[in-house]
């Protein structure tokens, strides 16, 4: 009995020995991954992250040599700290912080332990790095800018964070991703594909040669170059006017939709966000309140048109037939409105306006009247107000515009829905939400949709997408940018109002701002400005906006600048928005004194008087 019993747990146990040899052979083989193979150490090869090229082949992005020393906690084995400090030149206190960090991550993966070594401290540390097990130094390349320019347009990369790598399975701890500009929108296409080595290790966790003689291996694929649509001399010569001033400069060429410069002000340089320092100037830069370089004006800072929108009023009216280009109204100098006999001023100089000189003068009066004849022409004010809505919304305002931008705001565009929800029970109409007339109310834009609008005034009708890619390596870019976007105005309203734009630079509110030689096309505008101080509404100096495109036939840019704080429209947007369509068309500058004015002139103390604790007055200088 005791034989047979013996006998039958010899054949159970080989049976179930068989068994499970049968399901690991047979079942989970097809389950196996190599990645998760604890016997198998991986080394990975980083490709070259793609280069960045502006309009005209000026190389602006490449990369140089960086090197990081990793880290596989179970391999470390007990060390001089003091020594391995000084190497690396750190603290103790930053050793044990980056090895916990390590040893969270994965005590058997190889992590970043310490980031972005200088060639000198490379070759320094790789003479004493066998002292130090567990520790070694992967090469690998970093971003190197061949400009003091664009940062916002070309962006910058850092750290994969948890987020990065939860969303995306390519990215490990310690890999680097883009995180603004051209370097996130184009990530996959510039960072390419790593490359991986497979190393096998014996019982002792030693490495004893190549996994299967390579036959897994791969070799990194570089990243694809691109050629962007920034002009950079235009875009260095944007910063430049731009120097000591807070706002945003956005031009684009009307037959294409290109960008050719993107202005963020103030601007840094992107080679701050390079190396070993790069964490200490994110910071310095990420904490700066007043003048917040890293968010882009020219994409996200919304804000009130102001006398610009006036011409889409215009084009409005003349489409819903409510006023004709010889449509005349006597301005007293204010607009009066409203049972209560409310008043809208106006600047304009008064006596009698049509369309062309209500637009080269900005006359409110006669826009409140185009607004309010628009929204009173059906009994419904919400139904008429939807009209108008989606005629303004058809030149990309109140919306993302589709663009292979880093980010966006969509700004405001109400409806009817909007006022019905904010006057439940009122019966609202034109006077009450006249404000939109003129560009102030409940209207917000931002600077690259002002510039959208104008390229579509500037085509009498339709815009292209605006966007950032000229050419991709041995792709094509996105076929919905070579789309023509039509507007909702008939083409043969565009004249009057492009004929209006001219004046304001021949005899309106820009005719000192000529530029010899160019027929432009322009309009000015004030944007009242807000903030709060201890809780309390404050208005501080008005902002300069101004639009333009030139010439006036055969448009090759059009333009909008914010001058936060700048005040009235043409004297400081307007002026940066001139000397940039001359520095483009002709290649140089003959308005000298305008230039020196723009480039010397300051407004710091008007971007300080909210956190000066001191009362001020709206007309302070």
């Amino acid at each position: 009995m005791r034989k047979i019993l013996l006998f039958g747990m010899v054949i159970l146990t080989g049976v179930s020995f068989i068994a499970r040899l049968f399901y690991l052979q047979i079942y989970e083989s097809a389950d196996y991954d190599l990645n998760n193979d604890n016997a198998i150490r991986k080394v990975f090869h980083y490709p070259k992250r793609g280069y960045i090229y502006d309009r005209n082949d000026s190389l602006l992005v490449a990369n140089q040599p960086s090197y990081d020393v990793m880290v596989i906690p179970r391999e470390v084995e007990p060390l001089d700290t003091l020594m391995f400090c000084d190497l690396l030149k750190i603290d103790r206190l930053k050793f044990l912080k980056y090895y916990k960090r390590a040893k969270r991550y994965s005590p058997r993966l190889p992590s970043v332990f310490l980031p972005h070594l200088s060639k000198e401290d490379y070759a320094f540390l790789s003479e004493n790095l066998r002292k130090f097990k567990g520790f070694y130094i992967q090469k690998r390349s970093v971003r190197d800018y061949q400009t003091s320019i664009g940062a916002n347009v070309l962006g910058y990369i850092a750290e994969a964070n948890a987020k990065d790598i939860k969303k995306d399975s390519y990215y490990k701890l310690g890999d680097l991703i883009g995180k603004q500009g051209v370097e996130i929108s184009y990530e996959k296409t510039l960072r390419g594909i790593k490359g991986v080595k497979y190393i096998q290790k014996d019982i002792y966790n030693r490495d004893i040669g190549a996994y299967k003689d390579g036959a897994f291996d791969t070799l990194p694929v570089p990243g694809k170059d691109l050629k962007i649509t920034i002009d950079s001399e235009l875009q260095a010569y944007g910063e430049l006017l731009m120097q000591n001033k807070i706002g945003g400069i956005v031009a684009i060429e009307p037959s294409s939709g290109e960008i050719l410069s993107l202005v963020s002000a103030p601007s840094y340089n992107p080679n701050l966000l390079v190396g070993r320092e790069r964490s200490k100037n994110y910071t310095t830069l990420y904490l700066d309140s007043i003048h917040r370089p890293l968010i882009d004006k020219g994409l996200v800072r919304m804000h009130e048109p102001g006398s610009p929108f006036k011409v889409l009023v215009a084009l409005t009216a003349l489409q819903e037939k409510v006023i004709k280009t010889n449509t005349n109204l006597f301005c007293s100098g204010q607009y009066v409105y409203g049972k209560n006999k409310r008043t809208m001023q106006c600047h304009c100089g008064g006596g009698y306006r049509n369309l062309d000189s209500a637009i080269s003068y900005s006359c409110n009066s006669y826009f409140a009247m185009a607004f309010r004849n628009t929204i009173e022409k059906y009994d419904n004010s919400s139904q008429s107000m939807d009209i108008w809505s989606d005629h303004i919304k058809s030149f990309g305002l109140g919306a993302f515009l589709g663009n292979d931008l880093s980010v966006g705001k969509k700004g405001n565009i109400p409806d009817g829905s909007y006022y019905d929800k904010w006057y439940p029970e009122f019966k609202w109409g034109a006077t009450t939400i006249i404000s939109n007339a003129i560009g102030q109310g409940e209207i917000l834009v931002t600077p690259i949709q002002l510039a959208n609008m104008t390229a579509a005034i500037a085509n009498k009708g339709f815009y292209f997408t605006p966007h950032i890619m000229k050419a991709i390596e041995n792709e094509e870019i996105i076929p919905d940018f070579k789309i023509p976007k039509q507007t909702s105005i008939d083409p043969k309203y565009y004249e009057p109002i492009i004929e209006g734009m001219y004046n304001v630079y021949n005899k309106g509110t820009a005719s000192f701002l000529k530029v010899p030689g160019i027929e432009i096309c322009g309009k000015t505008g004030t944007a009242e400005n807000f903030t709060k101080v201890d809780g309390v509404r404050q208005q501080l100096t008005d902002h300069s906006i101004f639009i333009a495109f030139a010439p006036k036939e055969n448009p090759k840019i059009a333009v909008a600048v914010l001058v936060e704080n700048g005040r009235y429209g043409a004297r400081w947007a307007g002026r940066v928005a001139s000397l940039m369509i001359e520095k483009y068309i002709k290649g140089e500058v003959s308005l000298k004194r305008m230039e020196q004015l723009v480039i010397e002139k300051s407004l710091e103390n008007e971007y300080l008087k909210p956190y000066s604790g001191k009362p001020f007055k709206i007309n302070d200088q």
